[in-house]
């Protein structure tokens, strides 16, 4: 392979679509291409940084899943077990008792989404009637999607869901004993060696900390402080470098997260979502005929666009952060033509 082409290759593609934000490539965990575009904060003119932290938004699903995995292997809770087996579900009085961890992890479940992406197309819509600066632990978003009906019967069918993944997180917090957020950090990110990487307020950053921009319909520019929740958690939000990004991948498939049965379950495509589209749990997986072509994470929301992949067969990943509403997509689409050449 010409890495030094496609190092070329991504940093054009970087200037033609004016890119905010920071990509890294490797090969067999060597870097081959890296680059930073833009900046992490416009007022300032603070440039983006190869180690400048960006959220990921629902990138994070597959800590969430790691997480919820490393309970299963703790013998905690079960993958098939109700989930009233595993933690007091008074809290949500519509849920069917039916529904499975494993339904949870693979948007089967059939619960009602507080952002449901059928229905509804502007996330900034949700905080007209709740406050975003409300939302700062797990418990806070349960009103928003515990009264609502079944969508459909568990099992039924995928449905891409962000209140699932709350239920997970408050189950791992009833089962740890430990806040969500601290029990990632502690159990993932450090066990990754991810020292950069955490889930950070929106209305206290810390420095070298890309802030999201929303472009508006005049060419103009704003923050996304207003856009999110204050503080992330089980269904998205975390802020990653991108070498951060990539340990997390290394660490995945070196087993040093999880045990091989575990690794392998929750790399396998439970659901097929569309083409060659599957879902295992927080990761979608992308086949090319009967062999993996890549399992990838994405996340978009206002002021935030993130993809970050592995090609088991050629060796190759990927993480792409921006801290504006598009970007990385067309990067890994260069990543991607240069590997199937």
């Amino acid at each position: 392979m010409n890495f030094g082409r496609l190092a070329s290759q991504l940093a054009e593609t970087a200037t033609e679509n004016t890119y905010s934000g920071t990509y890294l490539v490797q090969h067999n965990q060597q870097d081959i291409a890296a680059g930073s575009f833009g900046y992490a904060n416009r007022a300032e003119l603070l440039v983006n940084r190869s180690d400048t932290r960006f959220g990921i938004a629902s990138g994070c699903k597959l800590f969430t899943a790691i997480a919820v995995c490393q309970l299963v292997e703790q013998g905690k809770l079960s993958l098939d077990s109700p989930l009233a087996a595993c933690m007091d579900t008074a809290q949500f009085p519509l849920f069917d008792p039916a529904i499975t961890v494993h339904q949870l992890l693979t948007h089967s479940s059939g619960i009602a989404d507080y952002f449901d992406e059928e229905l509804m197309d502007d996330f900034e819509e949700l905080w007209i009637t709740k406050p975003m600066y409300t939302l700062r632990r797990l418990a806070d978003f349960v009103p928003m999607f515990s009264s609502q009906p079944m969508k459909f019967t568990p099992g039924e069918r995928f449905h891409y869901n962000n209140a699932g993944f709350i239920v997970l997180g408050l189950l791992v917090e009833e089962l740890s004993g430990m806040r969500f957020t601290d029990y990632v950090e502690q159990h993932i990110f450090r066990a990754c060696g991810m020292e950069h990487s955490g889930y950070f307020a929106m209305d206290a950053l810390p420095g070298n900390t890309a802030l999201g921009y929303i472009e508006d319909e005049q060419g103009g520019w704003r923050t996304n402080v207003y856009s999110l929740p204050v503080q992330g958690g089980s269904d998205g939000g975390a802020f990653v470098t991108a070498p951060d990004m990539l340990l997390l991948w290394q660490a995945l498939l070196d087993h040093r997260l999880l045990s091989p049965e575990l690794t392998s379950l929750l790399l396998t495509p439970h659901m097929h979502e569309e083409n060659e589209e599957y879902y295992g749990y927080g990761v979608w997986i992308t086949k090319r005929g009967d062999e993996v072509f890549k399992y990838h994470v994405m996340g978009y929301d206002p002021g935030v666009s993130f993809h970050s992949a592995v090609y088991p067969a050629s060796g190759v990943s990927a993480a792409m952060l921006s801290n504006a509403s598009r970007g990385p997509f067309r990067l890994l689409e260069t990543v991607e033509e240069f590997i199937l050449e």
